[in-house]
């Protein structure tokens, strides 16, 4: 995906005016990402790089895809413990670019998205980015919310059962056919719920494939990105997604990131969860129930994804590719 002519012009007047580019200098924009999730484009007017994020073509789901909520977390974030991009403008008007967007400082680093990124990195450099990824996870759960200006950027309570809801709604929303397993997953997540225990910051998708590593010491983390699903929530949930995308070993094949994991160094999943809840202090128990909960929305997210596919005529992204993800995490509460 890339902008039409007029859009590149009108996008050109509007980062002279919101974020100081030459507006005479030459704009170059390239594709950095645009899967099924929203789209991330790099801009180059003259000597400044800059990054753009907005929706993905075709979006419909009502409360996916917002990009005011992902720039406030972005500006909250920033300056913090947990390192982020600085995000430097807003813009809610459609008539720009087509879409609702955010620019952001441009980093230049390495996004695992898949193990060759790090095949050659040695066991020493993967157990500490492993340390350093842990470190992180539980200083997005230090934040303190109301210091940072995101006390009330969601409802505190009932995190479980409002996730639980708002997934189902997107189930129904997007799917094209009926699927009973998915049906099922959600009737057992609603019955087998635990109580929340403590709210905090969560990420939403905190994987080693959302973070930017230096190029020169793998183990450096520049950046957490892609905060689109970010709330206020039970920080266990986290975790669990984490656990989701860790190795290939004993869950389906997800995402090429999941590899990585697998790499020497890398701490199974089992040390992962005793390794966070000694940096935390904070004991991770019903973690079966977080990870089928994590799974019923990534399945949900692959449905949208497809929906839409279907809706704009574009290929599916998803064609071909097996869906186990729903009937393991059945049998992963169901033996619980």
């Amino acid at each position: 995906m890339t902008l039409a002519p007029e859009e590149s012009e009108r996008l050109q007047v509007w980062l002279a005016a919101n974020v100081g580019t030459d507006a005479a200098a030459p704009l170059v924009i390239d594709v950095i990402s645009g899967g099924a999730s929203n789209l991330t484009l790099g801009v180059r007017v003259g000597d400044r790089h800059v990054v753009v994020r907005r929706p993905p073509i075709g979006h419909f789901l009502p409360t996916a895809h917002d990009m005011g909520r992902e720039y406030t977390v972005y500006r909250a974030v920033h300056g913090t413990a947990v390192p982020v991009p600085h995000a430097l403008a807003h813009c809610a008007d459609e008539g720009v670019i087509g879409a609702p967007f955010y620019v952001m400082q441009y980093l230049d680093g390495i996004v695992p998205h898949d193990a060759t990124v790090l095949a050659g990195t040695t066991a020493e450099t993967n157990a500490r980015l492993s340390e350093r990824f842990v470190e992180i996870l539980v200083a997005i759960h230090a934040l303190d919310v109301d210091a940072v200006g995101l006390g009330d950027f969601a409802k505190r309570e009932g995190y479980l059962a409002r996730q639980v809801a708002r997934w189902s709604d997107q189930w129904e929303r997007s799917k094209v056919a009926d699927t009973p397993v998915i049906d099922d997953l959600g009737r057992l997540l609603r019955q087998r719920m635990p109580q929340q225990l403590e709210t905090t910051l969560v990420h939403g998708d905190y994987r080693l494939g959302n973070v930017m590593l230096d190029r020169t010491d793998a183990a450096v983390v520049l950046a957490v990105l892609d905060w689109e699903m970010a709330t206020l929530g039970d920080p266990r949930s986290d975790l669990a997604y984490t656990l989701l995308y860790w190795s290939t070993k004993d869950r389906p094949l997800v995402h090429p990131s999941q590899a990585i994991a697998d790499l020497p160094g890398f701490p199974t999943a089992g040390d992962l969860v005793t390794r966070y809840e000694h940096v935390s202090g904070r004991s991770c128990e019903h973690l079966d129930f977080y990870i089928a909960l994590a799974a019923y929305k990534l399945t949900i997210i692959g449905e949208g994804a497809r929906a839409r596919a279907i809706r704009t005529g574009r290929p599916d992204p998803f064609a071909g590719v097996e869906r186990p993800l729903p009937e393991w995490a059945l049998s992963l509460l169901s033996n619980h």
